[in-house]
């Protein structure tokens, strides 16, 4: 079995378990406090870019391939740490793309998010790990999937706290994202942070994300 034939099950796990979830949802849910600025239909409008950027991203495979270009990012940790560069990072943005989206879900948000997954999910099926375009460069469509898969498990678990729903995360795809977390904290100059919070010798600092690396660290955990 290949690396792609292994992932491709975890990431449908992930997509299948959120939009359980959001079924859940009652009417009047949708426009309780979500995560920070958004509320829970803006909450799960961002959630579900974790499946329309696979789409995104299938339309570029044939021109990759047509260009010869191979993969720029070796690693799921790759695309994040260069996410973390780009302008459309800002927090403003990411809220605005998060309120759109969930807009975008229309009259009937579970419905439209459960569509959605069933439809990505035939396409990532379909597909054969191609090289594709991600807004940080090139990466093999396997690496991308891990990373949707953690936008999956740790929005999915938002979208369960802000409905007060108990988190029953399948348990492959929450080993996925809690190891691409542990190397996003190694590579940002986080390891001993995490390590000294996971064994509760100190908490972490306030503000604290493996999403954003530490200032003078060269992707590495280096100190440069």
């Amino acid at each position: 079995m290949t690396e792609y034939e292994r992932m491709v099950p975890m990431y449908a796990s992930a997509a299948e378990w959120v939009a359980a979830v959001v079924a859940e949802i009652p009417a009047s849910g949708w426009d309780r406090p979500g995560l920070g600025d958004w509320d829970v239909r803006a909450l799960v409008g961002h959630t579900s870019r974790a499946l329309l950027t696979v789409r995104t991203i299938l339309g570029t495979a044939d021109r990759v391939r047509e260009s010869g270009e191979g993969p720029a990012l070796k690693h799921p940790s790759d695309y994040f740490l260069e996410v973390a560069r780009l302008p459309g990072a800002d927090p403003e943005h990411v809220r605005d793309r998060g309120v759109l989206a969930g807009r975008e879900l229309g009259d009937d948000p579970a419905r439209a998010f459960a569509r959605l997954a069933e439809a990505v999910l035939a396409e990532v099926r379909g597909a054969d790990d191609p090289v594709v375009e991600s807004i940080a460069g090139t990466i093999r469509l396997t690496d991308y999937l891990v990373s949707r898969v953690f936008e999956l498990v740790v929005h999915g678990i938002d979208i369960c706290v802000a409905t007060d729903r108990e988190t029953d995360v399948p348990p492959g795809a929450e080993r996925a994202a809690l190891q691409l977390t542990a190397e996003l904290a190694a590579r940002g100059g986080h390891g001993v942070d995490v390590l000294l919070a996971a064994t509760g010798r100190r908490p972490l600092p306030d503000g604290f994300s493996v999403l954003q690396p530490k200032p003078g660290v060269d992707l590495d955990g280096r100190s440069s």
